[in-house]
């Protein structure tokens, strides 16, 4: 039993010192990345079986994207209308921390559209999105930092409305799926 507990005491210590080693950046971003793509994918799947618009909008400031259900489609935000909002995960932004503009262009999210001051992407009910365009996620350690490598990018196609992943590897933008 006193070995047991003194190997328990060992890994005790172990974890104490290499646990504030551990950088979770790449993880954060990423995951980012994944829950803000498959956002926008289900916003494309929700106007093609509801037959109406869907519109994402993006709060820079809050942290999130707002998914409004334009069931009139005049782009507008009705009170009978459903809004849903999703945020980014904590530490996360908006942005590019330094990395080289990629397709998504040079802004932090390079739609030009507009619902509410917010930058915004409709879905139409075919599938297709109003613009090509994208947006870019790193940590807000990094962002400060200027650190790019830990940078993600989320472009969205206009003809099928999909968007696809990238990472920046500190010199290009590579595809994660």
């Amino acid at each position: 039993m006193v070995e047991v507990l003194t190997v328990l005491v060992i890994f005790g210590i172990l974890a104490a010192m290499v646990g504030p080693r551990i950088n979770l950046a790449p993880a954060r971003a990423g995951s980012a990345a994944s829950l803000a793509g498959s956002t926008l994918l289900a916003a494309q799947r929700a106007a093609v079986a509801r037959q109406h618009n869907v519109v994402v909008a993006f709060d820079q400031a809050g942290r999130r994207l707002r998914v409004h259900y334009d069931a009139d489609n005049d782009g507008r935000v009705d009170t009978d209308e459903h809004v849903t909002w999703v945020a980014l995960p904590e530490g996360v932004v908006f942005g590019r921390a330094g990395a080289t503009a990629g397709r998504a262009g040079a802004g932090a999210v390079s739609f030009r559209l507009r619902q509410d001051g917010y930058p915004a992407v409709f879905f139409l009910r075919n599938g297709s999105a109003s613009e090509e365009g994208g947006f870019y996620l790193t940590t807000a350690a990094n962002q400060a930092a200027g650190k790019a490598a830990e940078a993600r990018m989320v472009v969205l196609d206009r003809a099928t409305g999909r968007p696809g992943w990238q990472r920046y590897d500190g010199s290009t933008w590579k595809p994660e799926f």
